[in-house]
């Protein structure tokens, strides 16, 4: 069974800095797709970061160069680190593996 567990997120300043944790198991995580979607109160889930199985990456136009997108198939996580964080960047923050497996979501706030 595919479980895909996210932690790390929070509340931060604008400005601040957030790195969030995506642990896979039940599956050989090294051969798969890992993304980071998020979604806003009345909005729509979107694309944040994805990697490949072999670490090409790809990003939303708004991050901006901000986020960088990172897996440690030793570990079977996947990471998201973020700066520079907005108010905007506010969602709740969810881990993907290819086959429509989600994980929980975890909160990030950015608030002053």
């Amino acid at each position: 069974q595919v479980q895909l567990v996210e932690s790390g997120g929070g509340l931060v300043q604008p400005g601040g800095s957030l790195r969030l944790s995506c642990a896979g198991s039940g599956y050989i995580f090294s051969d798969y797709y890992m993304g980071w979607y998020r979604q806003a109160p009345g909005k729509e889930r979107e694309l944040v970061a994805g990697i490949t199985s072999v670490g090409i990456r790809r990003y939303a136009e708004f991050v901006q160069g901000r986020f960088i997108i990172s897996r440690d198939n030793a570990k079977n996580t996947v990471y998201l680190n973020m700066n520079n964080l907005q108010p905007e960047d506010t969602a709740i923050y969810y881990c993907y593996r290819g086959g429509n497996h989600w994980g929980q979501g975890t909160q990030v706030t950015v608030s002053s």
